[in-house]
C-alpha cells in the first residue's frame, strides 16, 4: 500500500493483496527509522495494529502489553517515542508489526540506525523472535553479518541482478562473485581445473586437494596464508607465490595484508608476526598456502 501498483498483482497465500484493504492485509513492516506515532505511548503504538484489525481498545492494549513484555519493555509502556532509546524504539516497532500476527513480515534495514552495541543486542533479540515466527519474513540489509545471522535463505543482489542464493552456510563456503567472497572473508579465484591444479585467470596456479576438470572457483581464507621474507625451504605447503605488500589494515590484534603480484590475495597475521616480518607497503614477500586449506568447486 505504500507504492501504487502499475502492473501485475501481489498475492500472499493465494489472496490478491492489491484488492485487499490495507487494514485487512496480513503484512507487518518494520522500517529503518522506526516510524512510531510520536503522540502515542509505546503501549498504544503496539496496540494500533490490533485495533485496526478489529480488536476492542481493551483487547488491543492487552495484546500490546504481552508483546512489550516479550520485548523486555514493560517498564516503558507509558513512554512516548521521544523518551525511548534507538534500541527500545526499534523493539517497539517490531512488537507493533508482530502484534497483528502477520503472514508476511517485511524488515527494511531494521538495524541500520542503531549504534554498534545496541545493534548487537537487538540483532540477538530479533533472531529469537524470527526463530519463533511461523510465517515468512523478508529482510533487506546491506550488513553481511545481519544477513548471515538472521536469514535461513539468502538472495544476494549486485547491480540490480540476483547473483547467488542459498543457505548462509552454502554461500559462505561457495561464493560465486568477488563481492560475495569479500563479504564472507575469502580469497576467491576463477579458473580452469586440471586434476589438482587450477589455472586461474591471472596466469598463476593454485594446487587443491579436490580433483576436478573444467571451469571452477577456488577459495581460501586469509588466515590460511603464511608470509615469509625469504623463499621458504622445506615447507609442506603446495602453493607458493611471490607477492608485494600493497597495504596493511589493523583489526584489533590482527593485521589484514593486501598483496599484489602473480596472485593478488589477502592475508591475516597477528601484529607480532607482522612486526617480526617488518611488513610495509612495497615490501616483497613469499606467500604459502597448504592445498588442504583451499576449496575448489565447479563454476
Amino acid at each position: 500500500g505504500l507504492v501504487p501498483l502499475t502492473d501485475g498483482h501481489l498475492r500472499l497465500d493465494g489472496t490478491e493483496l492489491d484488492r485487499t484493504p490495507p487494514e485487512s492485509r496480513p503484512v507487518g513492516v518494520v522500517f529503518q527509522d522506526y516510524l512510531l506515532f510520536p503522540h502515542l505511548t509505546a503501549l498504544d503504538n503496539v496496540a494500533f495494529g490490533p485495533r485496526c484489525h478489529g480488536a476492542s481498545k481493551s483487547e488491543a492494549r492487552a495484546q500490546a502489553a504481552v508483546w512489550l513484555d516479550r520485548m523486555g519493555l514493560t517498564a516503558h509502556a507509558s513512554a512516548k517515542p521521544r523518551r525511548l532509546s534507538g534500541g527500545q524504539a526499534q523493539r517497539v516497532a517490531l512488537a507493533r508489526a508482530l502484534a497483528t500476527h502477520p503472514r508476511l513480515l517485511l524488515l527494511d534495514e531494521p538495524l541500520a540506525a542503531l549504534d554498534a552495541r545496541t545493534r548487537l543486542d537487538v540483532r540477538a533479540q530479533l533472531r529469537r523472535h524470527l526463530a519463533d515466527f511461523e510465517a515468512v519474513a523478508v529482510l533487506v540489509t546491506h550488513d553481511p553479518l545481519d544477513a548471515m545471522v538472521l536469514a535461513d535463505h539468502l538472495v544476494v543482489v549486485e547491480e540490480g541482478q540476483v547473483v547467488q542464493q542459498g543457505t548462509p552456510a552454502d554461500i559462505a563456503r561457495h561464493p560465486r562473485t568477488d563481492y560475495i567472497a569479500h563479504l564472507v572473508g575469502l580469497n576467491l579465484y576463477r579458473g580452469q581445473a586440471d586434476g589438482h591444479t587450477v589455472h586461474v585467470e591471472s596466469g598463476s596456479t593454485v594446487t587443491t586437494t579436490e580433483q576436478l576438470t573444467g571451469p571452477v572457483f577456488v577459495a581460501f581464507p586469509p588466515s590460511a596464508v603464511t608470509l615469509h621474507r625469504d623463499r621458504p625451504t622445506g615447507s609442506s605447503a603446495r602453493n607458493l607465490w611471490r607477492c608485494e605488500v600493497a597495504g596493511l589494515e589493523t583489526h584489533g590484534d590482527q593485521i589484514r595484508v593486501a598483496l599484489g603480484g602473480e596472485l593478488p590475495l589477502a592475508a591475516d597475521l597477528t601484529t607480532v608476526a607482522a612486526a617480526e616480518l617488518d611488513l610495509h607497503t612495497g615490501a616483497m614477500v613469499w606467500a604459502t598456502v597448504k592445498a588442504a586449506q583451499t576449496h575448489a568447486y565447479p563454476a
